[in-house]
Order: C-alpha cells, then sequence, then structure tokens
C-alpha cells in the first residue's frame, strides 16, 4: 500500500498538474494532504470532498479490506445540516474550515500488501509513466511548452488536433497557431517532436511491442508510425531496436 501511495503523489501530475497531494509521516499515522499547486488557492468543495473520499475507497479496495481514516479534514465550511453523510462515507466525521484538505490513516494499514498486484503490468505502466513524466515540460508560460504538457497529457490512443489544444488552453485555433507561431514553432512540429522522442524511450524497451508503441503515440495505424519513424530516423523502428 505505501508503494501505491508513493506513486500517487509521484504520477499525480500526468492527469492533474493543478492539485497535488503530499504524505507528512508522524509516529503511528501518515497524514496525506491534497491540494492546488498554486499557494493560496484550494481546491473548491466538490473536488476536495470527492478526492479524499476516493482516495479512501480506493485505499480499501487495492489492500481488500475496510479502511477508516483517523482522521479527515475539509478545507470549507460545513454544510447546514449535521455531518452525518460525511461520517457514512468517511467513517468518522470531518474536521471543517481547515487550512488544507487531508486524511489521516494508520502506518498499519499502508504497510498492507496488495492482494490482487501484478507486478508485470506494474513494471509496463511505470515504464510508461517515467517516459511521459521525462518527456513532460516544467513550469513555462511559453505556449508551446503548455501544448507539450497538453499532448504528454492526451496522445496516447487519442486523435489530438489543434482545435482541441486550442480548447484545452482556453484560445482559438487561430490565435494558439499566431502564439506559436510567434515562438517559431507549429501544431504539427510539437506533435511530430514529442513523438519522435517518445518513439526512442518506447523502443529502448523491448518487451513493448512496436504495434503498441504506435498505439501510444497516437497512430491509428503501425504503417504510419513505420512511415514517420522512417522519416525521422532513416531507418524502420525494427532497425533501431536490432542495432
Amino acid at each position: 500500500m505505501r508503494a501505491a501511495l508513493d506513486r500517487l503523489v509521484r504520477y499525480n501530475r500526468l492527469v492533474h498538474s493543478a492539485a497535488e497531494f503530499t504524505v507528512q509521516e508522524a509516529g503511528a499515522r501518515v497524514r496525506i494532504e491534497h491540494a492546488f499547486a498554486v499557494p493560496g488557492r484550494q481546491p473548491g468543495r466538490q473536488a476536495s470532498e470527492f478526492t479524499l473520499a476516493t482516495l479512501v475507497a480506493i485505499t480499501g479496495q487495492i489492500a481488500g479490506v475496510d479502511i477508516r481514516p483517523l482522521a479527515v479534514e475539509l478545507p470549507h465550511a460545513p454544510p447546514a445540516d449535521d455531518l452525518t453523510a460525511y461520517e457514512a462515507v468517511f467513517g468518522v466525521p470531518p474536521r471543517m474550515r481547515r487550512p488544507v484538505g487531508a486524511v489521516e490513516l494508520a502506518r498499519s494499514d499502508l504497510d498492507r500488501p496488495c492482494p490482487a498486484a501484478d507486478p508485470h503490468l506494474s513494471e509496463v505502466i511505470l515504464r510508461q509513466a517515467n517516459a511521459l513524466l521525462a518527456a513532460r515540460p516544467g513550469p513555462s508560460t511559453t505556449y508551446g511548452d503548455r501544448v507539450r504538457r497538453y499532448l504528454v497529457d492526451h496522445l496516447g490512443g487519442n486523435a489530438v488536433s489543434l482545435a482541441s489544444a486550442a480548447e484545452s488552453l482556453k484560445l482559438s485555433e487561430r490565435s494558439l497557431q499566431r502564439r506559436l507561431a510567434a515562438e517559431d514553432t507549429s501544431f504539427d512540429a510539437l506533435v511530430d517532436e514529442l513523438r519522435r522522442e517518445l518513439a526512442l524511450r518506447y523502443l529502448a524497451d523491448r518487451s513493448m511491442a512496436i504495434g503498441e508503441v504506435a498505439y501510444l503515440l497516437g497512430y491509428s495505424e503501425p504503417s504510419a508510425f513505420h512511415r514517420a519513424f522512417k522519416r525521422w530516423t532513416g531507418s524502420t523502428p525494427a532497425e533501431i531496436r536490432a542495432g
């Protein structure tokens, strides 16, 4: 269970870059905080309650036993009625108006094994997650990096487009094109660059089939990936892997 929690903290920003988890250990208690990465801001009431309730529920599902938090803290005001519904979900009445949303678990619960753990699947997922984490740029104000972060989050198995990227950045397609052009790049160039970088990372892992690599890069069929890879490197994926 502790390894699962460590991975939540490390890889959460691949699916949600605005909020983050932090873990603090003190004696027999482990405190997990959920807050926005931007100082001075807090997740909305529904987001905070849903995230912490889901954390408790999934922890129990992974461990295969009911896990009751030692304490729950929520950053917003209590509801007009009582806290019965909260206690039914969390197992304990939450403390309200706290500085940050948090769940405290017993250290012994996090020392439990995961009965349904699949080491092989875990290894495959971790390799892909690490590749995506390495490809994801850090905080930046350039539109190129903002588009690249969008692509890292949406490329695998999805049809990314200029329209969807512009929508995620709350811009029109034309505005995004102009801003990227001002940075001497384009949406297509950023897609191509990221695909090439990830392709080389994925092909270095010989346990991944070439067809799987094509899917993770967002290609509808392996032949399209083969043509792109030949254009990038002058070699086929199989030749690069063999050499």
